[in-house]
């Protein structure tokens, strides 16, 4: 079975950092963009950054530009989601996700985590 599995969530004060990781249970994932989602209650999953399957490209939507960071390590199935400089608003369940192309659009993703929490506090 595709399998995405995120850690690293926790609670965090503002202005501190998190790293999240998320494995990927086939080597296959070594060519499919990468995408970070989050989702707060009440809210619509909103996209955060991606990733080329090269590591060569990265996207990053306007409220986390120059705070978060995501990486890849293809050998290990595992992309990360450096968060640095946390405010409240980043509070949400992250998740992430595999797609073939870049997108921006939830829709296009094909294979889902479960999901990490983090917490903000202000």
């Amino acid at each position: 079975q595709v399998q995405l599995v995120e850690s690293g969530g926790g609670l965090v004060q503002a202005g501190g950092s998190l790293r999240l990781s998320c494995a990927a249970s086939e080597r296959t994932f070594s060519f499919y963009y990468r995408g970070w989602f989050r989702q707060a209650p009440g809210k619509e999953r909103e996209f955060v950054a991606a990733i080329s399957w090269d590591g060569a490209n990265t996207y990053y939507t306007d409220s986390v530009k120059g705070r978060f960071t995501i990486s890849r390590d293809n050998a290990n199935n595992t992309v990360y989601l450096q968060m640095n400089s946390l405010k409240a608003e980043d509070t949400a369940l992250y998740l992430c996700a595999a797609a073939r192309r870049y997108s921006d659009s939830d829709r296009s993703y094909d294979y889902w985590g479960q999901g990490t929490q983090v917490t903000v506090s202000s």
